[in-house]
């Protein structure tokens, strides 16, 4: 049976006085929302360049946000009987 939904994802970055820029990824399902958090600095001796703190704390917020979502999948396929996908860690030989 075909199954087609939009979900939307609003990404939020805001730098604080110490210079740490951090995210909020925001998951719209049109039922529920899903929240992801991450941060970035720079480090010390370190040029600062905003877009690359940007990108961490995105993708960082965006990683947590998936997390959620597939920590919650895991539950839902558990409360209907089945068994979970075995996780493979490193994935792809590299850690995460």
């Amino acid at each position: 049976m075909p199954h087609t939904v939009e979900w939307n994802v609003h990404v939020d970055l805001v730098e604080d006085a110490e210079g740490r820029t951090r995210a909020r990824a925001t998951l719209d399902t049109g039922t529920t929302t899903v929240t992801g958090r991450g941060a970035a600095a720079c480090a010390p001796g370190d040029r600062d360049i905003p877009e690359i703190g940007d990108e961490f704390a995105a993708g960082r917020a965006l990683r947590d946000l998936g997390e959620q979502l597939l920590h919650t999948a895991e539950h839902d396929v558990a409360a209907v009987g089945a068994a979970p996908e075995p996780r493979r860690s490193p994935m792809y030989g590299w850690p995460l």
